[in-house]
């Protein structure tokens, strides 16, 4: 999965591709590069980061949901926790609901089940803005894997399939590099909720942390955690470098497939 943030703030490459033109040049190199669908958000998730009213995040999104949609084949995910933004996005080609907060705001779920499209629920400890102040578990990987199970389970009741679930462990959003490492260890524990698994630690502080490394020198150590999270069952991977990782993944499958 190929990251691309329409927005100013994002922690990576915000600002970079907020013209349609220029996410439509990203877009088309990620996919020249092997990315196998596209994530298209238009509100940064980064702690400390300013809230995007409906109507904004909209603005950002759709045109390049539309652009995208008619330029490619590959399937197309929007990063967002608003009902609003969610039909607006899949009316226009978006594929997949990429939510952080796990359909958990007011409407989210009614508006994803209405969609018609694919869903990844998202383990988040508090908000966005504070997630990061001190975060505690008593066993990290099994709260992770609980409060997975207990959203699956609401998706289920509400009459979205199993199908068309995903889930990700939400590497960094309300978690130390000590729970990060934990979850990354242990990620073959979520494997048993019968949902595919989405894995994103693309560049993040938790790269930074072990490496000691500013965010545009962390490709290395993003590739190294990707093929660990692929060892583990990550059936999807969230990437800002995609012809490295697609690259290592193939060395690695390579192995994989000898006697």
């Amino acid at each position: 999965m190929g990251i691309l943030n329409v927005t100013p703030d994002s922690f990576s490459d915000g600002g970079r591709y907020l013209d349609p033109d220029a996410a439509l040049a990203q877009a088309r190199r990620l996919v020249e590069e092997g990315a196998d669908m596209l994530d298209v958000g238009g509100e940064s998730t980064r702690p400390g980061a300013a809230a995007v009213d409906a109507a904004s995040e909209v603005q950002r999104v759709i045109p390049v949901v539309q652009a995208l949609r008619e330029a490619f084949d590959v399937p197309i995910s929007v990063d967002t926790s608003k009902p609003e933004v969610m039909r607006e996005a899949v009316a226009a080609g978006a594929d997949l609901i990429n939510d952080v907060r796990a359909l958990r705001e007011p409407g989210a779920l009614e508006a994803a089940l209405a969609s018609g499209a694919a869903v990844c629920l998202m383990h988040m400890l508090g908000e966005p803005r504070t997630m990061q102040q001190a975060p505690h578990y008593g066993d990290v990987v099994g709260e992770v894997r609980d409060f997975l199970a207990v959203q699956m389970q609401a998706c289920l009741d509400a009459g979205l399939p199993t199908e068309r679930l995903l889930v990700d462990p939400g590497f960094g959003f309300g978690k130390t590099l000590a729970h990060n490492l934990s979850l990354l260890k242990h990620l073959d524990r979520l494997g048993d909720l019968g949902a595919p698994l989405l894995v994103g630690m693309s560049r993040k502080t938790m790269i930074g942390q072990i490496l000691d490394l500013p965010v545009e020198e962390r490709q290395t150590g993003s590739i190294a955690a990707a093929l660990f999270a692929a060892e583990k069952g990550a059936a999807i991977l969230r990437v800002h470098d995609v012809r490295p990782t697609v690259e290592a993944l193939q060395v690695l499958q390579a192995v994989q497939a000898a006697e």
